[in-house]
């Protein structure tokens, strides 16, 4: 019989109130995972209102910011213990590969730990004032109740992007997990029980977009809400966000150049090119889609990266010797394989890929695919695909490269691959995206702020910037001097 898995509300496995459930798949086996419940609104409010009650309870709130990072960093431990277990569900779970999810679970209680050492450094400040008897200081507060909405293709690493800030900042927690990717985000809140935080201080409710995700953001008592995801229903989200007066932290698509100059090394730029589209079957916000290669090594770096590109072994991501898995599901497939048509039809060269490859599996496997013969001008390299797709052309010069670079609705992660120092730092001033690379591509910390520009999204995750994101501040004016008030009609200062 399939496993049946319940949303997970104040500290206790919750039946959906539909009594509905629907089938999660092993998108490379294809064989069904496990069945998870479909919240409604009905489940969205049962879990919003016990983390609104974890949330004023006096427990949490006279809990002192040292002590919620003592629960952080026992959340990290316990995952670390976990982190094999937690790679193979996520690893079956979304056709990635194993071990890139086992090295993404062995640092992920990094991010727990640092955001425990945040816990108790927010602070407020002591602002001068124009008269000594007046004391003026800010503090900082939690929100309330956060929502964070988590995509399928990096869920636990995505999910603590949202929930390690907002609970090191005070708050309290309801997660809507992808519909795809349910089981390791229900596996973390057990743990966080583990760990010893308090019941409904993390929920997770498991369920549709259209359904338990619209049910979160238009719920009267969220006070913000979280969600990583496209950009088109990041749009709907901030509109609704926007209604409300709450806050809103979104990180949306992406379509980022990866630029080789021609000083650059070839061999580690076609390698950089390699990892930021193929990694990952592509399917990432911060892919390298759009390489732009100076036309003196064009023919060098396009060679190199076709090479490779059809040497990749394509199977089952569990084995050790895999390089790319399957897209995560059916409907990705088919947005994938269309776009690449599409390409052709606008006059693009297949020149790699552009076909499901023969695999031993019925999965969803798609072959890596460079286009050549193209221009800024075509739908496929202007829109997201989020697959294994490269669209790779020449450019002659710093100020033409820029200009191509930039012309792009999105703005997330931008690569630069070149010897030239100073054109490095000149890159990363004009490029418009929120994270540049120069000679990497896809590193990432906790401890490093990242901020999508333009359509790519709003807001900041990671760094000491994003405990900014779950805190309010308040102003606080205390007047010392117990005499008569002189005049009750000047405003004071």
């Amino acid at each position: 019989m399939t496993k049946r898995l319940d949303h997970f509300i104040a500290g206790e496995h919750v039946a959906p109130a539909a009594g509905e459930y629907f089938a999660s798949t092993n998108p490379a086996t294809l064989e069904v995972l496990y069945e998870a419940a479909r919240g409604g609104a009905e489940d969205i409010d049962r879990a919003v209102s016990a983390a609104r009650r974890t949330f004023e309870s006096e427990g949490w709130r006279r809990l002192s910011a040292t002590r919620r990072g003592h629960l952080l960093r026992r959340l990290g431990d316990l995952i670390g213990e976990h982190a094999e277990e937690l790679a193979l569900l996520e690893s079956r779970d979304n056709g990635k590969l194993l071990r890139e999810m086992r090295g993404q679970m062995q640092n992920l209680p990094e991010y727990y730990w640092y955001y425990a050492g945040l816990a108790d450094k927010v602070q407020g400040s002591q602002i001068p004032a124009t008269s000594v008897d007046i004391l003026n200081y800010t503090q900082r507060e939690p929100l309330g109740v956060v929502g964070a909405i988590t995509p399928w293709n990096s869920p636990l690493t995505l999910t603590t992007s949202k929930i390690a800030p907002a609970l090191a900042a005070g708050n309290t927690v309801v997660i809507k997990p992808s519909e795809y990717t349910s089981r390791t985000v229900l596996r973390l809140a057990e743990l966080a029980a583990e760990a010893g935080f308090p019941a409904g201080a993390i929920n997770v409710v498991t369920g549709l977009g259209a359904e338990a995700g619209a049910a979160l953001v238009s719920h009267r008592d969220l006070a913000k809400i979280s969600f990583t995801g496209s950009t088109l229903t990041g749009a709907r989200i901030a509109a609704e966000a926007a209604s409300r007066f709450i806050g809103c932290t979104l990180e949306l698509g992406g379509k980022s150049p990866n630029i080789v100059f021609d000083d650059a090394n070839v061999a580690n730029a076609a390698m950089g090119v390699i990892a930021g589209i193929y990694a990952a079957a592509g399917q990432t916000c911060i892919a390298g889609s759009r390489v732009f290669a100076h036309r003196a090594v064009y023919d060098e770096l396009l060679e190199r990266v076709t090479e490779r590109a059809a040497s990749i072994r394509i199977g089952d991501p569990l084995l050790a010797e895999t390089e790319l898995g399957p897209l995560a599901f059916e409907a990705q497939l088919a947005k994938v394989d269309s776009y690449v048509r599409l390409g052709a039809e606008e006059g693009a060269t297949v020149l790699a890929g552009g076909r499901r490859p023969e695999v031993d599996l019925p999965g969803y496997f798609y072959s890596p695919t460079v286009l050549t013969d193209v221009d800024n001008s075509m739908r496929v390299v202007r829109e997201e695909i989020f697959g294994p797709v490269a669209a790779i052309m020449p450019f002659d010069d710093e100020d033409e490269l820029v200009g191509l670079a930039n012309d792009t609705e999105f703005g997330l992660a931008a690569g630069v691959w070149t010897q030239n120092l100073a054109r490095a730092h000149r890159l990363a001033r004009r490029l418009d995206a929120g994270t540049i690379w120069v000679n990497t591509y896809r590193a990432m910390s906790p401890m490093s702020p990242r901020q999508g520009f333009k359509s790519s999204g709003v807001g900041i995750e990671h760094g000491i910037e994003s405990m900014h994101e779950y805190t309010r501040l308040k102003s606080v004016w205390i007047n010392t001097d117990e005499g008569p008030v002189a005049d009750p009609f000047v405003m004071r200062g």
